[in-house]
């Protein structure tokens, strides 16, 4: 069964495509006829594509890996913040900052000093500061917040991109593709869809269309983070009876070897009563 139904994505308006003009020839494929100049989307293909995406993204996060939202585009900010949110995933939403997949490192030093500055609030460095100094720094926090506070927690490359609108984020893709990060993005007719791994042809400006389609690409991620979950309850068990048989075990033999001492001790002492009864 289909994550998504037609009549849903027909509903949300995810089979409007550009004007005729407009179009990338590399769409053709997904593109089912030209109405009044304007491109409509074929979208018995886009329901089998984001099955194939969720699919994809629920093996990521079964695995216990990062998938970065992207769009910075007006129609899509709150939507994709709120969706990546919802299923604990970092987002951008705000520019997009150049080299932040390329140069990942000096990225991290801009966190960390965020942090820092919070550090300084907390055990009163802060307030040793002089007025003007403290103005600076509590601007210079609120940009890296507004920039960067989405992805705070993004100790590491991300495994995949989820990206709205290729051709404004076209940065972000160019440096996942450097990197051979797998890219996952909604690709409307006026698109290039040759450099996307994972392309789910829909209306990337209407945000109905995109909240429908994130909210099955979401559900997806939500699937497989549960599975995680459970696979890790069930193998802790069985880790801890591995663990349990050897020492089980050793326990068994000691006791063995208490038990045979005191036999012994039994035997030694039969004996000597015998000897003492011979005697006498």
């Amino acid at each position: 069964m289909s994550r998504v139904t037609f009549d849903q994505l027909l509903e949300a308006g995810s089979h409007f495509g550009h004007l005729k003009r407009k179009w990338n020839p590399a769409m053709a494929p997904y593109i089912f006829m030209e109405r009044n100049g304007i491109h409509i989307i074929d979208l018995h293909k886009t329901v089998a594509k984001i099955d194939d995406a969720a699919a994809a993204l629920k093996q990521i996060a079964k695995s216990g890996r990062r998938v970065l939202f992207v769009a910075t585009k007006k129609q899509a900010k709150q939507v994709v913040a709120d969706k990546a949110t919802s299923v604990g995933m970092p987002y951008v939403t705000e520019r997009w900052p150049g080299g932040m997949l390329t140069n990942f490192p000096t990225i991290r030093k801009a966190i960390k000093k965020m942090t820092t500055i919070d550090k300084m609030a907390k055990d009163g460095t802060f307030d040793q500061l002089s007025k003007r100094e403290k103005l600076q720094i509590t601007r210079q926090r609120a940009k890296l917040e507004k920039n960067l506070g989405s992805i705070a927690d993004l100790n590491r490359l991300p495994s995949a991109l989820l990206v709205i609108d290729v051709m404004k984020e076209h940065i972000a893709v160019a440096e996942a593709n450097r990197l051979g990060i797998p890219v996952f993005a909604i690709v409307d007719t006026n698109s290039d869809p040759n450099d996307i791994d994972f392309v789910i042809p829909a209306n990337d400006d209407a945000t109905k269309s995109i909240e429908v389609i994130l909210d099955a690409l979401c559900a997806a991620i939500n699937e497989g983070a549960e599975e995680r979950k459970v696979e890790k309850i069930d193998s802790a068990p069985a880790s801890d009876n591995e663990e349990e048989a050897p020492r089980r075990e050793r326990k068994a033999k000691a006791v063995k070897k208490l038990l045979a001492k005191d036999d012994e001790a039994a035997l030694n002492a039969n004996i000597a009563s015998k000897f003492v009864k011979e005697e006498d």
